[in-house]
């Protein structure tokens, strides 16, 4: 059951950092997303993921990811629009 655990903790928090990540590398939150998500359906054709828990982990992580995302390049053309 531990690896079960540590599966659903990396579900919740690798997906969001990686859109992210993503996002500050190409400064586009929907390549970001895209991205992240080839990376979990990579991961899910390859059989690391085989529980609904999970998939449900990684979509929550994945939206506030998105939309932590879109917050920072909102932010960040607004700060460039105004210098």
């Amino acid at each position: 059951m531990h690896d079960f655990e540590t599966k659903l903790l990396f579900a919740m928090l690798l997906p969001g950092i990686l859109v992210v990540f993503f996002t500050r590398v190409t400064f586009h939150h929907v390549v970001g997303l895209i991205l992240t998500v080839a990376l979990i359906a990579a991961s899910v054709y390859a059989g690391y993921t085989h529980n609904w828990m999970l998939y449900v982990a990684d979509a929550v992580s994945l939206t506030v990811g998105f939309w932590f995302a879109s917050r920072m390049v909102k932010n960040a053309r607004l700060n460039q629009s105004e210098e």
